[in-house]
């Protein structure tokens, strides 16, 4: 059974770059066809996708985010990281990494194949 889980800092002050992990186990980043997912839920909101990266390591990203998120992985971990720059408290939100045999964007839970617990991150000064 694949496994996710986030990682990172809880508190982050505004106009700081954010860095999560998403450590991946019982199965690879790199199996044919998955893509692995970050998606955030702000307070009081519903679901919002932002992002991608396959298993071949090709990027995909929300535009309504405006260039501000970074995916990499590494491989040698099986795990992948969601980078958003220029924080602001509008960024304070539960953030997940999913996995699903798609690279579309979605902000249905039920699309995704495996997810993960979620990671609190607060903006704030």
């Amino acid at each position: 059974q694949v496994q996710l889980q986030e990682s990172g800092p809880g508190l982050v002050k505004p106009s700081q770059t954010l860095s999560l992990t998403c450590t991946v186990s019982g199965g690879s980043i790199t199996t044919y066809y998955y893509f692995w997912h970050w998606v955030r839920q702000p307070p009081g909101k519903g679901l919002e996708w932002m992002g991608a990266i396959s298993w071949r390591g090709s990027t995909f990203d929300n535009a309504s985010l405006k260039s501000r998120t970074s995916i990499s992985r590494d491989t040698s971990k099986n795990q992948f990281t969601l980078q958003l720059n220029s924080v602001t408290p509008e960024d304070t939100a539960v953030y997940f990494c999913a996995s699903r045999k798609s690279g579309a964007g979605s902000s249905n839970r039920g699309d995704y194949d495996y997810w993960g617990q979620g990671t609190q991150v607060t903006v704030s000064s």
